[in-house]
């Protein structure tokens, strides 16, 4: 087993019941990202299905963390990032098939732009592999009301990757399934946001560090492939309620006082016919799963006053550029506006 206080980079795949994933994918990790700079570790977040038991058995020089519950996807990355030694950091979701120099493509780039604090690959569906992945894809956008959305896909329209998105760009966010990071910077920033335990941690990350100048990229010439909704699928109530509740969160924590009002007033009027939207289908349980996520923001709405105080306190950059000031719900259903593209066309 190689020293982690001597690497360059720690691979972080956080594991939860999820040993049929790990069988299937850490090979190609290991095969892709295994060298004398780069440790790839594994954090148990209190899996039952003998997860660990199968790593000690076929990977036993494989660092392994095991943790005593689960944590949850953003405390348990911010417990194990803890315990690594390394200039970078990458998150790794445990259902991504890595290729060639997938690593070496995104550490050379950070290696060469000193001002980029974290990059994401080019991100495609691991089971339609000419199209991209919904909760990545070439790079994560957000719209004025937080809504967000991918270079390669707006709301439920994912593209074919035919080569349109080919160039290195800044983004507003890179996915949580892939992510590479500078760990002073991910420390220094405060990591995820315990609270959120899953999903939009990452997008609420990388708001703060574009909020105080600092720069997310997408770098397409690095390649991976990502199932997606290995833990929760996408229509699932609990997956539902959390991405609502912590997107109310992450507005709060990050939007300024001058805009925030007029934000809040939209969203709750967006949200609220979401809900009309999903009683009509007979969604039942994912709309009260949106009446769960408001009542439980109310909750955690005083606790996090001083939150947001600190994290505005923290901002140096009072409009963030890679941010799309129009409504993003408003362009795809009234102006037809459904790739990435289109939304900067004339």
């Amino acid at each position: 087993m190689k020293n982690r206080s001597m690497v360059k980079t720690s691979v972080v795949i956080l594991n939860w019941n999820g040993k049929k994933l790990l069988e299937q994918f850490l090979p190609s990790v290991l095969a892709h990202s295994w060298s004398d700079v780069c440790n790839v570790v594994v954090a148990d977040n209190g899996s039952t299905d003998n997860s660990v038991e199968f790593l000690k058995a076929n990977y036993p020089a494989v660092p392994l963390i095991i943790f005593d519950k689960n944590y949850g996807f953003a405390d348990g990355y911010n417990k194990a990032i803890q315990q690594t030694d390394s200039e970078y950091v990458v998150l790794l979701n445990s259902d991504v098939e890595t290729t060639e120099n997938w690593l070496y493509t995104l550490i050379s780039f950070m290696d060469l732009h000193p001002e980029v604090v974290a990059v994401q690959p080019k991100i495609r569906a691991y089971n339609d592999k000419n199209r991209f992945e919904y909760a990545g894809a070439a790079g994560g956008f957000i719209d004025r009301y937080g809504y967000p959305f991918c270079r390669g896909r707006i709301l439920e329209v994912v593209e074919e990757d035919s080569g349109q998105y080919e160039t290195a760009i800044p983004v507003f966010w890179a996915t949580g399934a892939c992510l590479c990071i500078r760990k002073k910077e991910y420390v220094e920033a405060g990591g995820l946001d315990a609270s959120f335990f899953a999903h939009m941690e990452e997008i609420d990350l990388c708001w703060r560090l574009n909020a105080r100048g600092k720069m997310v990229m997408c770098v397409p010439s690095s390649v991976v492939y990502h199932v997606g909704g290995a833990s929760l699928s996408k229509d699932n109530p609990r997956k539902m309620y959390l991405n609502f509740r912590n997107n109310l969160l992450m507005i709060y924590k990050n939007v300024p006082r001058s805009d925030c009002m007029f934000v809040f007033f939209v969203r709750c009027l967006f949200d609220f016919l979401a809900y009309i939207h999903l009683l009509l289908k007979g969604q039942f349980k994912s709309a009260h799963a949106v009446v769960e996520a408001y009542r439980d923001f109310l909750k955690m709405y005083s606790s996090y006053k001083p939150v947001r105080r600190e994290n505005l306190k923290k901002t140096t950059v009072k409009q963030i550029g890679t941010q799309y000031r129009k409504s993003i719900l408003l362009q795809f259903y009234l102006n037809r506006k459904s790739t990435y593209l289109s939304l900067y066309s004339k």
